[in-house]
């Protein structure tokens, strides 16, 4: 009985002393934890020296370590966008209005993405000559609104013509758009709109 009691004790105080000793190896990886500050300097110097899967590890090191910060999906969403992946940029966006729904970086990240993936569905479907019916009434209708919205005349430059800016400046960089490739057949969704 009394040894029951011992080995009960004894297993009770080698649990309490576990708890309370920090062992070398926890205390270093402790240390080891960078700043989100400096993880997005690591991720900036990747970048600069065309690193680019390193630039999305530590980008995405940053969002596992530090994961109510919107800085590293922002700078994913950023990336995505200006290599065109429009539908990553809008899915990294998106994670970070999750972490700040009022951020405009990242809400233009997703208007400007999906216009393009919607100004590329168009021109395929117009290559087709399948625009037409109701998809055709509600394309014009939501350039409409776009035209009111934004206070322009046009919404898709004319190819080699000057870029249509923003009087406030644009919020996010917008690689150049793709020039028509035949004015007869030609790839653009709106120009019926204009």
């Amino acid at each position: 009985m009394m040894r029951k009691s011992m080995v009960t004790v004894l297993i009770g105080a080698a649990m309490l002393a576990g708890c309370a000793t920090d062992s070398p190896l926890h205390r270093g990886e402790r240390l080891s934890v960078q700043t989100l500050e400096s993880m997005l300097a690591d991720a900036d110097r990747a970048a600069a020296v065309g690193q680019h899967d390193k630039f999305q590890a530590v980008l995405q090191a940053a969002a596992a370590n530090y994961p109510a910060e919107k800085a590293p999906w922002l700078q994913m969403a950023q990336t995505r966008f200006d290599r065109g992946s429009y539908s990553d940029a809008i899915v990294q966006a998106q994670e970070a209005l999750q972490r700040d729904p009022a951020d405009k970086q990242a809400l233009s990240i997703i208007a400007v993405s999906g216009l393009r993936l919607s100004t590329r569905a168009l021109a395929d479907l117009s290559q087709q000559s399948n625009l037409g019916g109701s998809v055709r009434s509600e394309a014009q209708e939501l350039a409409r609104m776009l035209r009111n919205t934004l206070g322009e005349e046009v919404l898709v430059p004319v190819a080699g013509g000057a870029k249509v800016q923003r009087k406030t400046g644009p919020l996010i960089k917008l690689p150049p758009s793709r020039p028509a490739q035949n004015p007869t057949t030609s790839a653009d969704p709106f120009g019926a709109l204009k």
